[in-house]
C-alpha cells in the first residue's frame, strides 16, 4: 500500500465516521423534540384537567350554597309551624 492509497483509506473512514456522527446526532435531536412536544402536550392536558376539575368544584360550591339557603329557610317555616 503506498501513501497515496493510504491517504485514500483514511479519508473515507474519517468521511464515514462525520457521517455516522452527524446521523447520530440528527436522530437525537429529533428524539429530543418528540419528547419535548409530548411533554408539552401532556402537560396543557393536565392544565385543562384541573381548569375543568376547578369550574366543576365551583358549580357544587354553589350549588350547596343554593341548597344551605333552602335548608334554612325551611327549617324556618317548620319553627313556625310549630
Amino acid at each position: 500500500m503506498d501513501g497515496h492509497s493510504l491517504a485514500e483509506v483514511v479519508g473515507a473512514l474519517g468521511i464515514f465516521a462525520f457521517v455516522t456522527t452527524v446521523i447520530t446526532v440528527i436522530v437525537v435531536q429529533v428524539g429530543a423534540t418528540v419528547r419535548a412536544r409530548a411533554a408539552l402536550a401532556r402537560e396543557d392536558e393536565y392544565r385543562r384537567l384541573a381548569s375543568s376539575g376547578a369550574d366543576t368544584q365551583r358549580d357544587i360550591e354553589r350549588q350547596l350554597g343554593e341548597i344551605c339557603e333552602r335548608l334554612t329557610r325551611i327549617e324556618k317555616i317548620l319553627k313556625t309551624v310549630e
